[in-house]
């Protein structure tokens, strides 16, 4: 984790691969990405893959039982930005992905002393990862989720790369990483950063 001062803007991307660790994984490299470009913007931020945790099914805050989502909703809660970094399998969104976004459907029921949600005023962002076409499917069905639970999506506020259909190139396999990746990643990066910061200083009004 990296050490920060207490104004200092924080991002977490939850990586939603279906490989346990040590297993090298697509989603992960570019959520790593992703944060190397937000600390170019004095963010700093962590990345947890969600199935190295044991995070239960449900639709609460906490399952019960040595559920590990809460302690991720609490890294989440503490981060102005949080980033869902997820595969592309059967042109959707991995089921890990959905775990995440329904664990997150709780926060609708989760408000401050002002009525508002407690993720009102985080931004959040997407990277998507697939060896077939279907990132702007993903990342609508992540937009949509992740709106509806209260968070703000800056503009261009996805990146992805998606090799050719029916090939089994990974985007880990590509060295170096592909240009139009890279300056998307950029993009999202600085457009999260800024939004972040302009929502810190001036929060959404009351419920």
């Amino acid at each position: 984790m990296d050490e920060t001062s207490t104004d200092q803007l924080r991002a977490l991307v939850l990586c939603c691969t279906l490989k346990p660790s040590p297993s090298r994984s697509s989603s992960e490299l570019l959520g790593m990405r992703v944060l190397e470009a937000l600390r170019g913007h004095d963010v700093a931020g962590e990345l947890v893959r969600i199935v190295d945790q044991q995070v239960s099914f449900g639709v609460s805050t906490d399952e019960g039982d040595g559920d590990a989502w809460p302690g991720i909703r609490r890294q989440m809660l503490d981060a102005d930005i949080l980033v869902l970094a997820t595969p592309i399998w059967m042109g959707q969104p991995s089921s890990v992905c959905k775990l995440v976004l329904e664990r997150l459907d709780a926060e609708l029921g989760e408000t401050d002393d002002e009525g508002r949600m407690l993720t009102s005023g985080k931004v959040a962002g997407v990277a998507v990862v697939g060896n077939e076409d279907g990132a702007h499917h993903v990342s609508a069905e992540v937009y949509q989720a992740l709106s509806d639970v209260g968070f703000t999506i800056p503009a261009n506020g996805v990146t992805y790369w998606v090799g050719e259909a029916m090939q089994s190139t990974d985007y880990q396999d590509l060295d170096p990483e592909p240009e139009k990746t890279a300056a998307t990643t950029a993009t999202l990066a600085a457009n999260a950063a800024h939004l972040a910061a302009l929502l810190r200083s001036a929060p959404y009004p009351s419920a």
